[in-house]
């Protein structure tokens, strides 16, 4: 399979603990489910879903940089990077790809610091509020989008 073929999926900082931390927010579910997934809606429509999860701004950069030669499309939840990295931002303008940025909860209905999103002004389309389900989902849409 060409490596444009792929699909990044990229989770930011804190969402290794999905399942653990604030589950009545964020449900019982794994990281390790949700990629599960993932990569099998990925599978069903012929495409690898390479899934990331980092902590580390920096590493998050990099990988939107690694991105641009190695995928055709990038589905991100920057998790708390999306209010506050304009890093985060600029690497993902130069992206020419399918952009879906990805909230599991609603950030409109929360803390007001969580409204603005820096991730928005780049994105294709955005997903927000429908739990960890909306992943594979995602995915699924993103595979229709490109073809």
């Amino acid at each position: 399979m060409s490596a444009k073929q792929k699909i990044m999926l990229i989770h930011g900082p804190n969402l290794n603990l999905l399942g653990k931390r604030e589950p009545e927010i964020y449900g019982a579910d794994t990281l390790a489910d949700v990629e599960g997934w993932c990569r099998e809606a990925g599978a069903d429509a012929g495409r690898d879903v390479d899934c990331r999860q980092s902590n580390h701004e920096g590493e998050i950069v990099t990988w939107i940089h690694e991105a641009r030669d190695t995928a055709a499309a990038i589905v991100i939840n920057a998790g708390a990077y999306t209010h506050t990295s304009i890093a985060i931002h600029d690497a993902l303008r130069a992206f020419e790809g399918v952009i879906v940025e990805l909230h599991i909860s609603n950030p409109h209905l929360r803390e007001s610091f969580r409204h603005v999103s820096h991730i928005g002004p780049t994105a294709t389309a955005q997903v927000a509020g429908f739990g960890v389900k909306a992943y594979p989902k995602a995915i699924s849409a993103v595979c229709r989008m490109l073809g």
